[in-house]
């Protein structure tokens, strides 16, 4: 027999790793060189290794992209990993042409991957693509109508009032201990746990009551996952490109635990489900239909029972869909409620005029979910905080077809000095496009872009009609006018009727400010969240003062 020694068994691994990484250096190195891409400037990288990318990881704190733009226009390249070519567009003719055409541009491999390795799985709404997207999409759309989701209001108004009475009591504890009659909170925090249980009950009916209890266990799974912002390493760009790399992240154990707790609960609330409606079809419909209508966990048990394949769900995709819903329906929507109540501390005017538009309706109308819902003053305010603020700054695309031409709004002179009113692009290139940077954008919004100023949309700017966003002509939900492929926030109605509730309750009888002296700066991990400069390692808040207002009318009685 052949002598395999210890050293030779070692040495055949060692060289399949090392073949299998050259042949996928060589492969990006040859895609880059063959880039139509590389005929469009853009900004100098100092690492031939890293590109850029460093520097844009702090991009919303260090005002890069704006810079950027100034230089080389609305359309541009930055440098990837090795040296890799990848187009940044604010052109909003170029936006809506890539964004609306969601199936020819998917999302890059390793972003998909990404957001499955947090919470999404691979079969859920954010990382599937194609006809698999389009067939979840149509089964998911009648848990997402507005009259549904007015009837999820109680829900709302229960939860909100819930923490205002206690950030109302924190601050009365403070006033009767203290000279000063100002409570810090970290809004950040119990936001995120108000937005949990509101998605807990309303999308799959599941009690995690983490206003009164930190405990649960599948709250403290998602907090594994979304504690803390990813700082910028070189492994973690390497493990994009080398997929073999990702088993040895450093928080895999802890992930896998999360992972398995999601699963079996998830599995348990299948099952539960399940059972109620085999008991709805037993009693030819006769039962609770706020428990069995039109529900987000119904519908995905009902898919996952239908005998019609386009009509029905597996089991890992409704998994997969739990997780992503649970993780959308409050990590943005809790900072999206942040950045709100931060913008309004640094504008007391503004807080102040708000909270008297708040209080000309009255609390006992009717209509009052309706008429919150249609308050101009209010609208202005969720509006401006979402274009100031967005909770997602960037979304990536990757091209799907063999070639294509981008059109553009605004031509760009290519290297060879040649202007073109399109962008030539090849399959498998990356674009960037920067959701924050054109919400503060000054061509599009005037100097004054980058303040918080709630009446620019008494009469917005003409071009901002340009932007083809699904709500209010801002990217916050994604594109509005789909060409091929429809990839816009599917729960964008329920997220604003969600928020609009709670800054009508909490802002009515609460008063927001901060201290001068507290310097707030953005980490980004898919979502925008807030941490205090001189305390790095506290991690993401957002510590405000909170006071309570004359005319406070602590009542729990729920609009019908």
């Amino acid at each position: 027999m052949y002598p395999y020694t210890p050293s030779l068994l070692l040495l055949v691994p060692l060289l399949l790793v090392f073949c299998y990484a050259l042949s996928t250096f060589l492969r990006l190195l040859i895609s880059q060189h063959l880039s139509p891409l590389r005929r469009l400037p853009g900004p100098p990288s100092h690492s031939w290794f890293m590109g850029n990318l460093k520097d844009m990881h702090d991009q919303e704190n260090n005002g890069l992209l704006h810079t950027w733009q100034q230089k080389y226009g609305n359309t541009f390249v930055y440098k990837g990993f090795i040296g890799g070519r990848r187009l940044m567009t604010m052109d909003l003719r170029a936006v809506a042409y890539i964004l609306g055409s969601a199936y020819d541009y998917p999302k890059p491999e390793f972003v998909r991957d990404n957001l499955a390795s947090m919470a999404a799985g691979h079969d859920g709404l954010l990382t599937v693509e194609g006809d698999q997207h389009r067939r979840q999409r149509k089964i998911l759309a009648p848990a997402f109508t507005t009259t549904h989701i007015k009837s999820l209001t109680p829900i709302f108004w229960e939860k909100a009032t819930q923490l205002r009475d206690i950030w109302l009591q924190m601050a009365q504890d403070q006033h009767a201990d203290e000279t000063t009659p100002k409570q810090t909170v970290d809004v950040l925090a119990w936001l995120g746990r108000a937005t949990l249980d509101v998605i807990g009950l309303a999308g799959f009916g599941y009690p995690f009551n983490s206003l009164e209890n930190q405990d649960d266990e599948l709250a403290n799974a998602f907090s594994v996952i979304f504690s803390t912002a990813r700082k910028f390493r070189i492994i973690t760009i390497l493990q994009v490109w080398f997929p073999i790399l990702r088993r040895f992240r450093r928080n895999n154990a802890l992930m896998g635990k999360a992972k398995e707790t999601m699963k079996r609960i998830g599995l348990g609330l299948i099952q539960e489900r399940r059972d109620a409606v085999l008991a709805e079809m037993e009693n030819d419909g006769k039962v609770d239909k706020t428990t069995l209508g039109r529900d987000l966990f119904s519908v995905l048990v009902r898919s996952n029972m239908s005998t019609t394949p386009s009509q029905r769900m597996s089991t890992p995709e409704i998994l997969c869909q739990i997780s992503t819903f649970l993780t959308a329906g409050y990590e943005t929507t809790s900072s999206s409620l942040t950045w709100t109540l931060y913008a309004l501390s640094l504008s007391p005017s503004t807080q102040n005029t708000l909270r008297t538009s708040l209080r000309t309706l009255s609390p006992t109308s009717p209509s009052l979910i309706q008429e919150i819902c249609e308050l101009e003053y209010l609208d202005w305010v969720v509006r401006e905080s979402l274009r100031l603020h967005a909770p997602i700054t960037n979304t990536m695309r990757a091209v799907g077809r063999e070639r294509d031409e981008i059109p553009l709004k605004s031509e760009v002179v290519g290297k060879d000095g040649v202007r073109r009113a399109y962008v030539e692009v090849r399959k498998g290139d990356i674009i960037s496009v920067p959701i924050q940077a054109i919400g503060r954008s000054m061509e599009v919004w005037g100097e004054d872009a980058n303040l918080f100023r709630p009446e620019r949309w008494k009469s917005p700017p003409e071009e901002a009609k340009a932007i083809p966003g699904l709500y209010s002509n801002i990217l916050t939900f994604l594109n509005g006018n789909p060409i091929n492929g429809n990839r816009a926030c599917i729960g964008y109605r329920f997220a604003l009727i969600e928020i609009k509730i709670f800054l009508y309750v909490l802002l009515r009888d609460l008063e927001f400010s901060i201290d001068p002296t507290t310097v707030v700066e953005k980490k980004i991990n898919v979502v925008t969240r807030p941490f205090v400069r001189s305390e790095p390692g506290m991690g993401n808040q957002m510590p405000l003062y909170i006071r309570s207002v004359s005319g406070v009318d602590p009542t729990n009685v729920v609009p019908a």
